[in-house]
């Protein structure tokens, strides 16, 4: 049984002769925590939005929970959830109101939208905060409630992207076993992040330099391989081999 849920051949993306994408190969499987790591400029933004349908490849083969890329972007979209950290919920719309909101995009029925918003509500402890306005909400509690608005119609994949910056560590030790729970339900957890000891908590992560990926493999493999204590110390040593 194949359970890769995304494969992705030797994609390249350029705008105009700039390559932001240089011949990208991986592969990421059914309930794994994939790091997806690299500086500002390194590609990866570009790379995610290939993989979430928002932009097609120039070449390659992109395949997202079994759709092509360079053929059915839209198509990805029904397939996966997303969360970013700039934007994810609407701040003057309520708890429910967003949750309804999303559960609509996703084309889930009216009668599922309520079964799920009142389960969702009872794991996250949000009875009180139904009715609230998400711009009256601390931040920590916003980002707990995005990823669950994000996994909320039970997508193959999730895309987070930079989900836990800002949030104080409390909040962000709460958000990874939230992350943990779901990669066992099944659902691929596809994160980037600039804390690199969240890339601990990966099953395997990725370095992306220069549109390159220039490293892949569990945390614990890449630190035997360069000599490291941590996965922040391997970054450091190929951002600056010299």
């Amino acid at each position: 049984m194949d359970n890769r849920v995304i494969i992705v051949k030797n994609l390249v993306k350029k705008f105009g002769n700039f390559i932001a994408n240089d011949n990208l190969s991986f592969e990421v499987f059914k309930g794994e925590i994939f790091g997806f790591l690299g500086a500002n400029g390194a590609g990866k933004t570009t790379a995610i939005r290939i993989l979430s349908g928002l932009s097609s490849p120039t070449s390659g083969e992109v395949l997202v929970a079994g759709v092509d890329a360079s053929k059915k972007p839209e198509a990805i979209k029904k397939q996966i959830g997303y969360m970013c950290q700039k934007f994810s919920l609407y701040e003057d719309l309520t708890v429910k109101e967003n949750i309804m909101l999303y559960g609509g995009i996703y084309g889930m029925t009216k009668s599922l939208i309520k079964e799920r918003t009142d389960d969702l509500l009872e794991k996250l402890n949000f009875r009180e905060y139904g009715n609230k306005f998400i711009a009256d909400l601390p931040l920590g509690l916003r980002q707990k409630l995005a990823f669950s608005v994000a996994v909320f119609h039970e997508p193959k994949i999730v895309f987070l992207d930079e989900p836990t910056g800002g949030v104080d560590p409390i909040t962000r030790r709460q958000f990874w076993e939230m992350i943990y729970e779901t990669a066992e339900r099944g659902i691929t957890v596809f994160v980037t992040t600039h804390y690199m000891d969240e890339a601990e908590y990966c099953d395997r992560i990725s370095i992306m330099s220069e549109g390159r990926i220039v490293a892949l493999d569990t945390p614990e493999n890449l630190k035997k391989q360069y000599g490291a204590d941590s996965v922040e110390e391997v970054f450091i040593k190929i951002a600056r081999p010299n």
